[in-house]
Parts: C-alpha cells; sequence; structure tokens
C-alpha cells in the first residue's frame, strides 16, 4: 500500500447524486464505488484508452496518439492503469497536461502493478481519480478485472483499443461499451502480428477502424462534439538517407528480422548489423522480445502532426 499527497477518499453509494449515470445502467452495477481523488471528474467525458499489457511500440505509440489528441480536446482518459496500452495513454495524457482516472482491479489505495505507482501517484496530483469497486485494502484478483473492465466502459463516451491479441481482455471492456451504446475504436494492425489479431477481429465485427490519424481526430470531433486544438508537424524521428528511409518505411508496416533487413537493403549479413545498429542507437528503430525489429515509438509518432519533438516542446510548456 502506497499513501500519496492527494489522499481524498470517497465512497460513492449506487442512487447517490454523485454516482455515475452509465455505472447505474450497467447489469452488474455494484453497489458503491471507492474513490480517491476528485470524484467530479467522473462525470466528464471521457475516452478510455487500453489494450495489450504486452504492446509493441506500434501498439504503445497508437494509445499516445489517442491519449494526446484526447488532452487537446479537453477529453478525460480513462484506463485499467495495466502494463503496456493503459499505461502508456495515461502516462500521455498527462504529459500533455489533461487528466487521466485509473480504474483499478483492487482496492484504490493499492498499487497494481508496481509499475503503475508513477501514474497513480500524477494522476492525483494533476487532479484526476482513482476508482475500485472494492473496499480499500483489497488486494488483486484474477476475477476482479473483468468487472473493473465494465466499470471503464461505462465511464467512457468512447473505448479507443490500441493494440490486443486473441484471447484478450480487452474484448469484456468492448462488450460493455456495446451493452451501453458506446463505441468502440480500434487501431488496425498488420495481419502478421498476434498483437493485433484482437483490434482487427473487432474491427472486422464493426469495431471503428481507426486507419490514420485524421480518421481518429474526426472519430473524436463526432462523438464527443469537440474539436483538437490545431497542431503544426514537428521534425520528429526520421532519416534522409534513402535506403534507411526504405527500411524504416517496411519497418513501420510490420516487424522484421536482422536477414531481412539486410536482404532489403540490398547488403550481406555484415552490413545489415551495421544497419540496424546505427537505426537503434538512433532511436528509429528498437528490438521486440521475438527477436525481431520494429519501428521505435519516436519513428511512428514522426509520422503524426506532432511528432516527437513536438510532444517534448508541449511537455515543457506544461
Amino acid at each position: 500500500m502506497t499513501e500519496w499527497s492527494d489522499d481524498r477518499r470517497w465512497v460513492i453509494e449506487r442512487g447517490s447524486d454523485a454516482y455515475p449515470a452509465d455505472i447505474e445502467r450497467l447489469s452488474d452495477a455494484p453497489d458503491r464505488l471507492y474513490v480517491r481523488g476528485d470524484p467530479e471528474v467522473l462525470g466528464r467525458p471521457a475516452l478510455a484508452i487500453i489494450g495489450s499489457r504486452v504492446a509493441t511500440p506500434y501498439g504503445i505509440a497508437c494509445s499516445q496518439l489517442a491519449a494526446r489528441v484526447a488532452a487537446e480536446a479537453g477529453i478525460v482518459v480513462v484506463s485499467g492503469g495495466a502494463l503496456g496500452c493503459d499505461q502508456a495513454g495515461g502516462r500521455e495524457v498527462l504529459d500533455c497536461g489533461g487528466t487521466h482516472v485509473a480504474v483499478l482491479g483492487c482496492g484504490a489505495d493499492v498499487v497494481y502493478p508496481r509499475s503503475s505507482s508513477d501514474l497513480l501517484k500524477r494522476t492525483l496530483e494533476q487532479g484526476g481519480a482513482i476508482v475500485s469497486l472494492d473496499t480499500w485494502g483489497t488486494h488483486p484478483r484474477r476475477w476482479a478485472f473483468p468487472r473493473r473492465n465494465r466499470v471503464i466502459a461505462a465511464l467512457s463516451r468512447a473505448v479507443f483499443i490500441g493494440e490486443a491479441g486473441l484471447p484478450s481482455g480487452t474484448f469484456s471492456t468492448a462488450e460493455a461499451a456495446l451493452e451501453l451504446g458506446h463505441e468502440v475504436l480500434a487501431a488496425p494492425g498488420s495481419i502478421f502480428s498476434a498483437q493485433s489479431c484482437g483490434t482487427n477481429y473487432l474491427i472486422s465485427e464493426g469495431a471503428c477502424c481507426v486507419a490514420d490519424q485524421e480518421s481518429l481526430e474526426v472519430a473524436i470531433s463526432r462523438i464527443f462534439g469537440t474539436l483538437r486544438k490545431t497542431a503544426t508537424r514537428a521534425a520528429g524521428a526520421s532519416t534522409d538517407d534513402p535506403v534507411e528511409r526504405r527500411v524504416l518505411e517496411a519497418l513501420i508496416a510490420s516487424p522484421m528480422r536482422s536477414d531481412d533487413i539486410a536482404r532489403l537493403a540490398n547488403t550481406d549479413a555484415m552490413g545489415g548489423v551495421q544497419l540496424i545498429g546505427s537505426l537503434v542507437v538512433r532511436g528509429l528503430i528498437s528490438q521486440l522480445p521475438d527477436g525481431r525489429y520494429g519501428a521505435s515509438e519516436a519513428a511512428l509518432h514522426a509520422q503524426t502532426t506532432f511528432g516527437h519533438n513536438g510532444r517534448d516542446q508541449t511537455r515543457r510548456q506544461g
């Protein structure tokens, strides 16, 4: 258990004015919510950002992009605080000066996972809230997370899934959103990526396909009736070398192994190793757990209107 500077605690009873209306609509609505921080943010328009706990740089970058668009449109971001896409979205909205709500599968005063400690601390410090269905001090239990996921969906007008495999816990959140008439947005991925099988499946079943930044902004505007503040394109992680650019564009499309990169660059194995090393050192690509290489988060963000440097500049100004 960890105590932070903002230790305002609330117990919101079902049926009270403070109890969120869409949680009340759930067929299994909890009798009470345990909240730390500011309970009023639970009534503000919100976008849930969730996804794989073992997200690739692609899934992380998609979640960060969604969080930044939400922040610039004045929309709260809700997540489960889990590893991967959840933490990426939560940290990004806070970095942009926005508001985050974390819904936990344990007590609101229990840090789980441990890697979310800084995220939860900043959530409270920046005027957000931590929510739980369980009483103070309750430790995480596996069966509690599907219930938690339904509350995430109920607190959000739409759910954005940055990356998800099959099977995936994100499906329970998506199902609850649809039950409430809320929209599900999903980022498509490579048909060869196991981490995108879930999102691709959801899109095939009718989820809104977020094919690019523009389609995400259009969806946010349509759902929330608000516009994102205009952003100018900033220089990001990129390269002017034609061979490196060809390799980077291929890796943005799909991760590759070192020998495939060497063939694409029309060089031998040693030349491929040197090329990969140069791209890794400069932060353009990174190695995935399965040994393949993919475009880094910075390189992916450089494809958007704000770019990596733009994100850093916003953080300094905030």
